[in-house]
């Protein structure tokens, strides 16, 4: 419906301001619409007035009339409330209802104009209250105003004893404004024309009746008020456009006179409406003049203070006794002035002067504001919720401005918060856009943002309170508002800032999500520990490292990317924590102590081949600090020993789970394919035997020869390392009975058999060493030079060849054919054990690279070339046979 009407009421500003679709109070004949301004965004009250209302009134008007005479009243009513808002283009005062658009006409023919943003006017929050007790009556429910702190949101307004002192004085300032400055009278004072706003200031308006006194010989653009017309009640009109009987003065109705004291008798009667029950004049006249006499004909029926002034509630002591007799009287030399109630004890205690002087703190010196913001601290619990919330927070944040008490302005603001039983909406609605106006510099100077130093106190007093802010801010808010001043403050180049600003960050971990943490907060943090050239900063930057790695026990699992709740994932604290740490130089014991928390954290986190290879050795440096005393040398010892036994558990236990895996045989056949490939080695040869290469070439089968040749043929074979799986594995598994290792097997090498000279097995099948053993054996010397000495060249198998080769051994008559193949084991016998005297394998090594010839023996793992054997039969080899026949 009224979304219609407004757009049926064309006009500019329509045009440039967003007006709600349905009215938020009623104040009159208007209807009141909440209102943003497009190009701002700033919040107003847009009245409107819709002339077919004046239509509405019964119908008797329409045939009774003439049309021009129905034209002529609402012309009237009209040019009246057009002249209440154009007053207030005229009027500008603190209590005084600010105009923020002009009165414009519509285009059919109805009224608009815009405020500043009103919650209520005081008839309409009085009738509220009013409902609320019938309901808590009739129901017995507890309603909205059954305590004073019940709500303290900007759309709601409580009555409480303050409120009333303060909105009255309010209204007395404004009336002092209006007799000594503007020269008028206000003529129509009643709680329908006191509009309280968002701060919870009363403010006249409703100046429509308004006038200068008689008498008056000051120049008035408003013209006098015209009795004879106010005081005649017209039935065809809305009573909201006429003037209110049941709170003027007799000195209109009765005396016809024009004064400044008419509207201090109004006020006494607007007082008694506050403290009545339901809120209401005590005179009640119906609107009609002869009503209104016959009530003042008798005392009964006029307010005194012999019947309490009629009210239905006990006054306070001070209005009983000093106020309302010098308000409510028949004559009016007898009434004090707007000057002289303020001045009354009824506004005499501590919370309203203090709201006085933060009314008038912009006129107060430098040096006053000082100590009253400094003892303002003690008496801000006293106030109630509501006036800390509209009228002390507002108050205080706009002495932001003053740079010079910023820090203890902003103290008091935080004081107020987390008095208020909705802080979060206090914070959020209030304090927080004032904030970021405040620390959110845009301005900038070579590149650089030009820091206003004088905020550095004020910057001091917001991070002491930001466990305050983190409790009440959102984390959206908070990361894009506070998060930056917090910036601000670790860039400071005042060291107590930065030393606060490193302190507060533990209270906003649980807020930032590890993305924010990672990428804007840690980097700054590196950078001040880094650059600082101050122990304690950097005592208080290793502290918020070990915060970062240790973790924060309220901060939720999901905000966290590293093991054990930390903060920071591995891996940044294994590239960039850990080099910072690696970076200290200095040796001052606060550092190194210091120091040794963030390690201790690290550990926590890192893998053990990292606290191995990059942790271990720097706390080695670190604890053989020069100033470090032995309690503290002790506390990094200790740390050394567990990261060392953290590292030996570790490294055991998977030592000990691939031992376990190899059990289920895969690594058993991963091993025994590794010993069975081929070797390179050219001092292992083939398994293939001269007669199995003769039989090759010639086509003769195996089974064609004695069985004791072939039995000759591979014992003779040339010296080899088993190249079979099963060869390998039963000389292992002769050994232990259970699984081997893939490489290296789990036995120390001198429990394993070296490697015998064989010979052919003899008729007693037994193989025997030559006459002089393993000690009577005489090292192999060379008789010429590495230059001289020829290639190697098949064996002839004569014992002739003995002295051709410089690399052999004198020859013993007891020697086998071939006294180096690799005898297998036996069952009264260890494989691979040494006989007593003889050198390891790994010793034998040593002697082919170079070691005296002397120590140089036939291992193992040192095979020297084969001497020739002799021939005893005085038949041909393999290899003869082959050359003879080609």
């Amino acid at each position: 419906m009224f979304s219609s009407a407004l757009k049926s009421l064309s006009s500019n500003i329509t045009a440039n301001y967003t007006i709600a679709s349905a009215p938020s109070s009623t104040a009159g004949a208007w209807k009141v619409f909440d209102g943003k301004k497009k190009s701002t965004g700033k919040a107003v009250s847009i009245f409107v007035f819709d002339r077919k209302s004046l239509e509405h009134q019964g119908g008797g008007l329409e045939s009774r009339s003439s049309a021009s005479s129905k034209r002529k009243i609402h012309d009237e009513v009209v040019e009246r409330l057009k002249k209440e808002a154009s007053s207030l283009a005229r009027l500008r005062h603190p209590n005084i209802l600010e105009l923020a658009e002009p009165v414009e006409d519509t285009r059919n023919g109805g009224l608009m104009f815009a405020t500043e943003p009103i919650s209520a006017t005081l008839a309409g929050l009085l009738g509220e209250e009013d409902d609320d007790h019938k309901l808590r009556s009739n129901h017995g429910r507890i309603g909205r105003y059954t305590t004073e702190e019940a709500d303290v949101d900007s759309k709601v307004v409580t009555i409480n004893e303050l409120e009333i002192q303060k909105g009255l004085l309010q209204v007395a300032k404004g009336l002092e404004f209006l007799h000594e400055s503007a020269g008028l009278v206000h003529g129509n004072l009643t709680p329908e024309v006191i509009y309280i706003n968002q701060k919870s200031d009363w403010k006249i308006s409703g100046l429509g009746f308004s006038g200068p006194p008689d008498g008056s010989t000051a120049p008035s653009n408003t013209p006098p008020i015209a009795l004879s017309e106010l005081l005649y009640h017209d039935h065809r009109l809305p009573r909201n456009v006429q003037l209110n009987l049941d709170y003027t003065s007799p000195d209109f109705v009765m005396d016809t006179n024009i004064s400044s004291s008419a509207d201090m008798f109004s006020l006494g009667l607007v007082i008694l409406a506050l403290y009545n029950s339901p809120h209401e004049s005590p005179l009640h006249t119906g609107g009609n003049i002869a009503t209104y006499k016959k009530v003042f004909s008798s005392s009964s029926s006029v307010p005194a203070a012999s019947n309490n002034f009629l009210s239905t509630k006990p006054l306070p002591r001070q209005l009983l006794t000093d106020v309302l007799p010098r308000l409510i009287t028949r004559k009016p030399a007898q009434r004090m002035n707007a000057r002289d109630f303020q001045q009354c004890s009824f506004f005499d205690n501590i919370l309203m002067s203090t709201i006085r002087f933060l009314d008038s703190l912009p006129a107060k010196s430098s040096n006053e504001k000082s100590q009253f913001m400094r003892g303002l601290p003690r008496v801000l619990e006293q106030f109630p919720m509501s006036v800390l919330n509209k009228k002390v927070l507002p108050a205080l944040l706009e002495e932001t401005k003053d740079r010079e008490l910023l820090a203890l302005v902003l103290n008091n603001v935080f004081k107020v918060v987390e008095i208020l039983p909705s802080k979060q909406r206090a914070f959020t609605d209030t304090v927080l856009p004032q904030l970021r106006d405040l620390f959110h510099s845009t301005s900038t100077k070579g590149g650089s943002v030009d820091r206003d130093v004088s905020k550095e106190p004020g910057l001091m007093i917001v991070l002491d309170n930001i466990g305050l802010i983190a409790e009440n801010c959102p984390g959206k808010s908070f990361r894009d508002d506070i998060l930056p001043i917090i910036q601000l403050g670790l860039e400071s180049p005042i060291h107590s800032v930065v030393d606060k600003s490193l302190t507060c960050l533990s209270s906003i971990l649980g807020i930032l999500d590890f993305s924010t943490i990672k990428n804007d907060l840690f980097p700054i943090v590196a950078n001040v520990f880094t650059k600082t050239s101050s122990l304690s900063i950097k005592v208080r930057g290793l502290e918020t490292l070990g915060i970062l790695c240790a973790g924060n026990p309220t901060i939720s699992s999901s905000r966290t990317n590293a093991p054990n709740g930390a903060i920071l994932d591995k891996y940044t604290v294994q590239e960039k924590v850990v080099p910072l740490l690696k970076g200290i130089k200095t040796k001052e014991p606060a550092v190194i102590m210091a120091a040794l928390t963030v390690f201790r954290e690290v550990g926590k986190i890192v893998d053990s081949d990292f606290l191995a290879m990059d942790i271990l050795p720097t706390l080695w440096g670190f604890s053989l600090g020069p100033l470090l005393n032995l309690e503290q040398f002790q506390a990094y010892m200790t740390l050394i020993k567990a990261m060392s036994s953290k590292i030996e558990q570790d490294q055991t236990r998977k030592l000990r789970d691939l031992a376990s895996n190899s059990t289920n045989g895969s690594d058993n056949v991963r091993s025994n394919d590794l010993m069975s490939m081929p070797s390179n080695d050219p001092f292992v040869s083939s398994t293939t035997g001269e007669g199995d290469f003769e039989r090759l070439v010639l086509g003769k089968s195996d089974a064609s020869r004695p069985q004791a040749q072939r039995l000759q043929t591979a014992n003779t074979s040339s010296p080899t390392w088993p190249n079979s799986a099963g060869s390998m594995s039963s000389v292992l598994h002769s050994q232990q009975g259970s699984s081997s290792r893939a490489i290296t097997p789990d036995h120390a090498l001198s429990s394993f058999a070296t490697l015998q000279p064989s010979s052919p097995p003899s008729s007693a099948g037994n193989i025997q060493f030559g006459t002089r053993g393993w000690n009577s054996m005489q090292p192999m010397q060379p008789i010429q030079s590495m230059q001289s000495m020829q290639p190697l060249q098949p064996s002839t198998r004569q014992t002739t060849d003995a002295v051709s080769n410089p690399w052999m051994s004198p020859p013993t008559s007891n020697l086998s054919s071939n006294a180096w193949v690799t005898p297998p084991p036996t069952s009264t016998s260890k494989a691979w054990s040494n006989p007593p005297g003889a050198p390891t394998g790994f010793a034998n090594m040593d002697s082919m690279m170079g070691k005296p010839a002397s120590v140089m023996r036939t291992t193992s793992f040192g095979i020297p070339p084969p001497p020739p054997t002799t021939n005893k039969g005085g038949t041909n080899t393999g290899l003869e046979k082959y050359e003879s026949l080609i």
